[in-house]
């Protein structure tokens, strides 16, 4: 397919007006030389333009070294990654996101492997959003979307059928094919009781504000980590009686880019879920 058509679909589909981005310009002084225009204009949609066709997408949450590296050993040229960062992850190391390594942009780069990525535009809820590819997988009922946050509703409220957090946790766990975390400042019984979800980086004082206004008292995020940053967050929760549970940042998010393969597909264009590692510090 040709990559401009690509993008231009893209954008179409995924951005929205009213929907901003954070300064991700600031996190990537050395990739200057590699952003196209757009992305130092908007920080969303094309990133890297490197091909003039796109015969194969690779779906990712982060450009992680392990990804890129994915994607290079394949030996294709005329590709596209899509991404939902522009950006790596790493709390404990690197204090959160940052930049991709530029020895893999610049290899990217002679390979025709362009980078295109939908931050808040696939945080919005809709069939394909971060949110809502996750309450699916986990079980969770959708009853309204929630927490507008630079234009985009991130999360949403809903029910799931767990009694317990300590059934739910265990669920929780069992979706996300590893450990979760659990501070359990609430109630262990929830039965019948609304639920928040906000994937990522959730755990947030404009999500429990809402959560307190809305009567709910547990959230399914994904970075939960106590530490200086958010012990305020986990103190107002402790105050306030509401339950967390985490999933990692990468692991809560990446429902999303897999079922992105589903809308490549039917655009024609070949795409495959790259496979990443979650941060466990993020618990």
């Amino acid at each position: 397919m040709e990559a401009k058509k690509l993008y231009e679909q893209l954008d179409k589909d995924f951005i929205k007006k009213g929907i901003t981005e954070i300064n991700w310009l600031e996190k990537m002084p050395k990739l200057d030389k590699y952003l196209c225009e757009n992305f130092k204009q908007c920080e969303m949609g094309l990133m890297c333009d490197f091909a003039d066709e796109i015969d194969k997408v690779y779906t990712t949450v982060f450009l992680s070294d392990i990804v890129l590296e994915k994607v290079l050993s394949e030996n294709i040229t005329n590709a596209m990654i899509f991404s939902h960062h522009p950006t790596n992850w790493d709390i404990e190391c690197h204090g959160g996101n940052y930049a991709a390594s530029e020895m893999y942009i610049k290899k990217l780069q002679e390979r025709k492997i362009s980078i295109y990525f939908l931050h808040h535009p696939l945080d919005n809820f809709g069939e394909y959003s971060t949110c809502k590819t996750f309450a699916d997988r986990i079980g969770i009922k959708t009853e309204q979307p929630a927490f507008l946050y630079y234009g985009a509703f991130c999360g949403l409220f809903g029910t799931i059928d767990c009694n317990t957090t300590s059934e739910l946790s265990e669920k929780f766990s069992l979706v996300m094919g590893h450990k979760t975390s659990l501070y359990q400042y609430g109630s262990e019984n929830i039965a019948n009781e609304k639920i928040a979800l906000c994937p990522g980086g959730g755990n947030a004082m404009f999500v429990l504000d809402e959560m307190l206004k809305n009567g709910v008292k547990t959230l399914v995020t994904g970075v939960t980590v106590k530490n200086n940053y958010s012990k305020n967050v986990h103190d107002f929760e402790n105050i306030n009686g509401i339950n967390v549970l985490g999933g990692t940042h990468y692991s809560t998010e990446k429902f999303a880019t897999m079922k992105m393969c589903e809308y490549f597909k039917k655009l024609g264009v070949l795409a495959k879920f790259v496979n990443d590692e979650p941060k466990f510090f993020d618990l």
